[in-house]
């Protein structure tokens, strides 16, 4: 199995703590090459709940999302010269010269954008108007992939671990933004301590764009300049040196810049983990009422539970015997009694699999 820090941009693996050396589970299922959730022969019977369809566009996959870089990890982009990075500079450079939503801590979608992501995830994956900007289209991959930020590091549609997989990913992406809020916060301190002594990398709560915002105007000349200070026209250079101020950190450092809220995520990360690579079936299942249930022409059934993108096709006779699970008893008798009344088992592997997807439950 890889490593935590495979699913990373290469950064973080001099400033991360050791932890993040311990292996994951590979996400097999969700294959972003051949996107395991675009339609394909067979694929809209299971994918589709009361008919409506859960599948991806080809041409948007799931990057109908607007990432928001950190400082370090956009200068981190700008230092690196590779020719097969010059596509995704050119999109960032052109993003920081629109001055829309460009700030010293982060590069980050417009108003606009983000008040139709809040009220749009029903046409996650399907409105080509919310392709992510990074996105290249010809080949369907990312032009920034290598400087990814916490929410595309850690995505998956499917998760072979199931529920206990999708917490995983959830937690681990919880570390990492809080991460590139500390990072961020420390790198701007360095180049321009006033913006932070100023509050100016507080989030704002206001939820209400103005018109300007409405129609991704850029800030004035004056308010740009006196958000950017000395700074203002040479923000490529800025960046560049909050890349320069982050990865000269050690991971000690790292560790006492994420304070406490960091030592108690790792711990959440820490059992998120074992749950995921290492997970025991209860002693007690039931069948979850909350499961979708969809039986297919050819009399087998798909079910659903922890997530919309993720349904597991049984045999139809196998519906039968899971109803038997209605936590009253343990699933040692209620094995037993399968075997003895109807001839059938439930292999422990089966069961294991289905309680990974919530389908059955803890009583």
């Amino acid at each position: 199995m890889p490593q935590m820090l495979d699913s990373l941009p290469v950064l973080y693996r001099d400033l991360l703590p050791d932890f993040f050396q311990k292996e994951i589970p590979v996400e097999t299922k969700a294959t972003c090459a051949s996107c395991a959730m675009c339609p394909s022969s067979g694929s809209e019977t299971v994918e589709s709940v009361d008919g409506v369809s859960r599948l991806f566009r080809p041409d948007t996959k799931c990057c109908t999302y607007y990432p928001k870089l950190p400082n370090y990890l956009v200068g981190a982009l700008l230092s690196d010269t590779r020719d097969e990075l010059d596509e995704g500079r050119r999109r960032v450079g052109e993003k920081i010269s629109s001055r829309v939503g460009v700030t010293p801590q982060w590069v980050r979608p417009s108003a606009r954008y983000n008040l139709l992501y809040r009220n749009s995830r029903q046409f996650f994956g399907k409105a080509a108007s919310m392709r992510c900007p990074y996105y290249e289209l010809d080949h369907g991959g990312c032009t920034i992939w290598p400087y990814r930020e916490a929410v595309c590091s850690t995505f998956f549609c499917k998760y072979v671990a199931g529920a206990d997989g999708r917490k995983l990913w959830m937690t681990f992406k919880t570390y990492l933004a809080l991460a590139e809020i500390q990072l961020s916060r420390y790198a701007v301190l360095q180049l321009m301590p006033e913006y932070i002594l100023a509050g100016r990398d507080k989030p704002d709560l206001s939820e209400t764009p103005t018109v300007e915002d409405l129609d991704d105007k850029p800030l004035p000349q004056k308010e740009y300049a006196a958000l950017w200070r000395q700074w203002a026209g040479r923000e490529r250079d800025f960046y560049r040196g909050c890349f320069e101020a982050v990865r000269a950190l050690s991971p000690e450092q790292v560790e006492k810049i994420l304070g406490l809220d960091g030592v108690i995520e790792l711990k959440v990360l820490e059992k998120s983990l074992r749950d995921a690579v290492a997970p025991e079936l209860p002693k007690v299942l039931k069948l979850n009422p909350e499961a979708t249930v969809k039986w297919l022409a050819d009399g087998s059934v798909a079910l659903g539970a922890y997530s919309e993108y993720d349904a597991v096709a049984l045999p139809g006779v196998a519906y039968s015997l899971l109803v038997e699970f209605t936590g009253r008893e343990p699933v040692s008798a209620v094995r037993e009694r399968l075997r003895k009344e109807k001839q059938a088992d439930l292999h422990e592997d089966i069961l294991l699999e289905l309680y990974r997807h919530r389908i059955l439950t803890e009583a």
